[in-house]
């Protein structure tokens, strides 16, 4: 199963391009891992608070470690992203379905951080639980 380890392994999750609209795809994916016990950090400088937690305009944001950065950007954000997960010593890079961008994952497996991509979280972790 694509995380399972990262997944298991992980207690903070931050959510890059998470919005408070509920209609979102990032509201409800995150809603759901929050209610499966993972702390959510908000990644989205046009959002002051999502899900009860603070917003942060960046990664470089947050001053607690993180394990997971999922990735709800276009593809052509995922570089920035994972250069910004590797300098604030990320675990793990998660592109959620339809993200794919095979250079900056070869840079995220090479910094040591465990890669998924094209994957949603909440499939996958649903998928765990029923193992």
């Amino acid at each position: 199963m694509a995380g399972e380890n990262l997944l298991r392994n992980a207690k903070t999750i931050a959510v890059v391009g998470l919005s408070s609209r509920r209609s979102r795809p990032s509201y409800g994916v995150s809603e759901y891992m929050q209610s499966q016990g993972y702390r959510i950090i908000p990644v989205n400088p046009n959002e002051t608070e999502v899900l009860g937690e603070k917003s942060v305009a960046s990664l470089e944001d947050i001053h607690e470690p993180v394990d997971i950065v999922d990735i709800f950007r276009r593809s052509e954000a995922v570089p920035a992203i994972v250069e910004a997960a590797i300098r604030t010593g990320a675990k793990g890079i998660w592109m959620q379905e339809g993200i794919v961008h095979e250079e900056a994952a070869r840079k995220a497996r090479g910094a040591g951080l465990e890669v998924v991509m094209d994957r949603c979280i909440l499939k996958e972790h649903r998928k765990m639980l029923a193992l």
